[in-house]
């Protein structure tokens, strides 16, 4: 069965939020709208009229294989891209120049300066979105405790262990306070506390109104943190919806441990698919016309059943089938 394609919206608590933005006044918190924005490099099609939104307040996972367009999608918000059609808006209006002030970016290819001393060049990058020299420390200060690197802010970048500097990427993201956050593979590289912090930190930024935007390959977490997620292939998306949503449009999968049946006991089965084998557990994918008591029968007829259990498809499972349909087309 394949996933079921909707355009759901789900926000953190329904209400929109205000974001205190010292650089450049009060901004308020807003949906960041990505409306059929299309690029080609060459004959290479990288985005086709991708289009969706990320509320106020709002975790928003977005995932897809590599070379899917999340990459070229992230640098066009930002104005590092220029579209070929479609339009970026922030809260209805089209994103300027003034506006992009206001985005946190975290480009996967690491952009610090190695050479520099990481204090210096985080005040050196909020004073450039328009912090204060004093507000600019204060804020360096309060990031670099809270993300764990505060007594490595007069260490070289290049120092410092790839955790660590993604830790201060993370930093360099944040420091101005912004009104969105887009992260391009944020999680990468980190360790399992360090995941837990920069988690806790997109949290508090979503709960302040903040919408929030990042890729990831670690699917798990993405299911784990996200209000919702949008599953690109070929430069579209796909599927988008809450992770509940999506796993309900999915394929029912029944779980039989059978410890001494042999491979194939659940072959011929009507409307049934097996789709792996982990250990003695065989994952059966069950369609429209299949009998879970004809399965149960099949499995008992083996041996002792010491599991037989109904569940939705994770939504690493669901990734590889969207990943599969699009090879298969």
């Amino acid at each position: 069965m394949p996933v079921r394609l909707t355009a759901g919206h789900h926000t953190t608590g329904g209400r929109v939020c205000r974001v205190d933005w010292r650089g450049g006044g009060g901004v308020a918190g807003g949906r960041l709208e990505i409306d059929g924005v299309s690029k080609k490099y060459g004959d290479v099609v990288a985005l086709r009229e991708m289009t969706f939104d990320v509320n106020a307040g709002e975790l928003f996972g977005f995932v897809g294989s590599n070379g899917a367009g999340k990459t070229t999608t992230m640098r066009i918000a930002l104005g590092v891209l220029a579209a070929d059609a479609g339009v970026v808006r922030w809260g209805g209006e089209p994103i300027t120049l003034e506006t992009r002030r206001h985005i946190g970016y975290m480009p996967e290819e690491r952009g610090l300066y190695p050479k520099m001393k990481v204090g210096e060049q985080l005040v050196y990058l909020a004073r450039l979105h328009g912090l204060s020299s004093v507000e600019a420390k204060r804020s360096v200060a309060e990031w670099t405790e809270r993300l764990g690197v505060a007594g490595r802010q007069g260490d070289e970048v290049q120092s410092l262990s790839l955790g660590n500097q993604q830790r201060v990427q993370l930093a360099a993201a944040l420091v101005h306070n912004p009104g969105i956050l887009v992260l391009d593979e944020p999680f990468s590289g980190l360790d399992p506390v360090a995941v837990d912090v920069m988690s806790t930190v997109l949290r508090d930024k979503a709960q302040q109104g903040v919408p929030v935007i990042f890729s990831s390959h670690q699917l798990d977490l993405v299911e784990r943190l996200c209000d919702r997620v949008g599953i690109v292939r070929n430069g579209q998306m796909v599927a988008c919806d809450t992770v509940d949503a999506l796993r309900a449009g999915g394929s029912l999968h029944l779980v039989v441990d059978a410890p001494n049946a042999p491979r194939g006991w659940a072959d011929g089965l009507a409307g049934v698919r097996v789709t792996r084998h982990e250990g003695s557990q065989t994952i059966l994918e069950l369609g429209d016309d299949a009998d879970d008591q004809a399965v149960l029968r099949a499995a008992l007829a083996t041996g002792p059943v010491t599991e037989f259990s109904r569940r939705r498809q994770s939504l690493t499972e669901l990734f590889r089938n969207v990943v599969a349909e699009g090879v298969a087309a």
